[in-house]
């Protein structure tokens, strides 16, 4: 019943989103070129689907996304989990790193073009690059944070480097780890965005940079709600594969909770 409700809820605030929005495009007579209504959305959207245009636009900005999410996360978690274990190699690398998440990476988005050209491998640069940073920091917090105790305790039988990084610090550190995965995949739908408007080919950036010039409103709407989707749907993803594993966090505030109730 508690899974029902938190599916209707949300449903019903896009409900009288989209009431209002219509009500609001008819009231005050607002021209499609300024403002289209829900129904002026779909059509650009059935529309788009029937032909098969937006099917190509929605490919090439997951591929771009999924690919750069994915490269950018290992990258994060190796070099994460290397800072984390050796005070040295952090003094050599972290400042690096924070001079690079420092600069705007928009600012790099024309260098990135030039170097990597006007494809899809531009924009998966750019993607590494934006979701990269926040996995690394949760990585590094959450492996520092472990209970030093519960360290003392496996040395003193003997327990290897190894053994302790594999059975205690990086199950300690997981739920931070899934809470930098979750931000990341937000992160690189936004990367994989700026770089289609900066220059691209194809992808729904580009979709949206192109109908703004033939001020085509209603096809730009139905590109941010297909963006939208995407979003709402890796981050749901990310989510459930937390709960299931790391699902002793779950079975902790499941506890809490009967204890609460009770």
């Amino acid at each position: 019943m508690r899974r029902l409700l938190d599916l209707v809820y949300p449903l019903i605030t896009l409900a009288v989103i989209l009431a209002a929005w219509h009500y609001a495009v008819v009231l005050l007579e607002m021209p499609d070129y300024v403002l289209p209504g829900p129904m002026a959305v779909l059509r650009a959207l059935v529309a788009g689907f029937a032909d098969g245009t937006i099917w190509r636009h929605i490919g090439y900005t997951l591929y771009a996304t999924l690919v750069g999410y994915l490269i950018g996360s290992v990258l994060a978690l190796l070099l994460g989990a290397l800072l984390a274990e050796s005070r040295t190699f952090e003094k050599f690398v972290y400042p690096v790193l924070v001079a690079v998440q420092a600069t705007p990476k928009v600012a790099l988005a024309p260098l990135i073009l030039v170097w990597f050209g006007f494809g899809v491998a531009s924009k998966i640069v750019l993607v590494v690059l934006i979701c990269f940073f926040p996995l690394f920091v949760n990585t590094i917090v959450g492996i520092r944070r472990v209970d030093p105790d519960l360290i003392d305790a496996c040395k003193a039988f003997s327990a290897s480097r190894w053994y302790l990084f594999r059975h205690v610090k990086l199950p300690a550190a997981a739920g931070d780890i899934f809470a930098g995965l979750q931000i990341g995949i937000s992160l690189a739908l936004i990367g994989t965005v700026v770089g289609e408007l900066v220059s691209s080919e194809a992808g729904l950036g580009y979709l949206i940079g192109s109908s703004a010039v033939n001020m085509n409103v209603s096809t730009m709407f139905a590109a941010v709600m297909l963006l939208a989707v995407i979003g709402i749907a890796g981050t749901e993803t990310v989510r459930l594969l937390h709960r299931k594993v790391v699902f002793w966090e779950a079975e902790r505030a499941e506890r809490s909770r009967t204890a609460a109730q009770t």
